[in-house]
């Protein structure tokens, strides 16, 4: 796991994203992406909101680090599971509604690196959770994101390009969410 390389990519994904699916698409193993990237931004993710929690609520006792803990674990899970499934449900959709064949290790990249606002947005609401505004509208920056990697990486034809952006980021937005709610309630309901 190289931290150097992550951050040269999650920069190039932000500021170029056209040059960096480029970079991406002539990596060798497509299966690469998760520990080079998936699993390590998870981790930095869980990691940011463990310590914002305890920035927050302070070292009060054994319920703030149970709090941090729980916090950090839903986000964690939400994040792999909602990787996970978007990938999945992209794949499905392309080989359905686009008459692709069916590539999952192509989904599983391009799902990896076009989940980079979503972790960076992460990161920062773990430290400074008063940016969820904020937050919510630069989220939609994966518009942009996946409209470049579509091209790029999946060669998606022109004319179903703007339908797989979109149906592509509500995956990608929604996924995650999705799994971090169900996974809140069920905290609620067994504590």
């Amino acid at each position: 796991m190289d931290y150097k390389d992550i951050l040269h990519i999650t920069l190039r994904l932000i500021s170029s994203p056209a040059r960096a699916w480029e970079e991406i698409r002539l990596q060798g193993d497509k299966r690469r992406v998760f520990t080079a990237y998936v699993y390590p931004m998870i981790g930095l993710c869980g990691l940011s909101v463990l310590v914002g929690t305890l920035m927050y609520y302070g070292w009060n006792g054994p319920q703030s680090f149970q709090l941090a803990m729980t916090r950090c674990c839903a986000v964690a899970v939400a994040l792999f599971g909602g990787y996970f499934l978007a990938a999945w449900l992209i794949n499905a959709f392309c080989a359905r509604f686009l008459h692709r064949p069916a590539d999952l290790p192509a989904a599983w990249q391009f799902a990896g690196y076009a989940l980079v606002v979503l972790f960076l947005l992460r990161i920062v609401l773990g430290i400074l959770p008063d940016f969820q505004v904020i937050a919510l509208l630069l989220q939609f920056y994966t518009l942009y994101v996946v409209w470049e990697g579509s091209r790029v990486l999946l060669d998606i034809a022109d004319a179903d390009r703007l339908r797989f952006t979109l149906v592509s980021t509500l995956l990608l937005i929604l996924c995650p969410w999705l799994i971090e709610w169900v996974f809140n309630e069920l905290t609620l309901i067994l504590n």
